[in-house]
């Protein structure tokens, strides 16, 4: 049997249902998907796709942080948009806070995200 250890910081959101922020198992953290919410507000950032893309990786950074790494620790993110044409935009927000080699990233358009936000992203980190 593995050690599931849960990661939780006020500097990100709250979860909103069932899950944690994030699972450590092992040398690997697995962080739930986050969408652009203001963690002291619980409020949506709503000023632009720019400004939720990049409310979004701060919430990551965060995570990624109280778990003991940082954002290049990240290996793996699955980006959920509302719409491909904010595909440019989301690789223009990962190039202000990701360094390379990058992480590798699925992208998907889908229906409706939570809260109808316009993207959500979730990753996996190596420690």
């Amino acid at each position: 049997m593995y050690q599931k250890d849960v990661i939780h910081t006020d500097q990100a959101p709250a979860a909103i249902g069932p899950y944690s922020q994030a699972v450590r198992v092992g040398n690997t953290v697995y962080i739930s998907g986050q969408i652009p919410l203001n963690p002291k507000t619980m409020e949506m950032v709503t000023e632009s796709f720019e400004a939720q893309a990049e409310q979004v990786v701060k919430n990551l950074r965060a995570i990624c942080e109280a778990a003991g790494g940082d954002l290049n620790n990240l290996v793996k993110l699955t980006v959920l948009l509302s719409d491909m044409s904010h595909f440019a935009t989301v690789n223009s927000v990962m190039e202000k806070y990701f360094q390379a080699p990058y992480p590798a990233r699925a992208a998907f358009a889908v229906k409706t995200l939570p809260k109808d936000a316009d993207v959500e992203i979730e990753g996996i980190m190596a420690l």
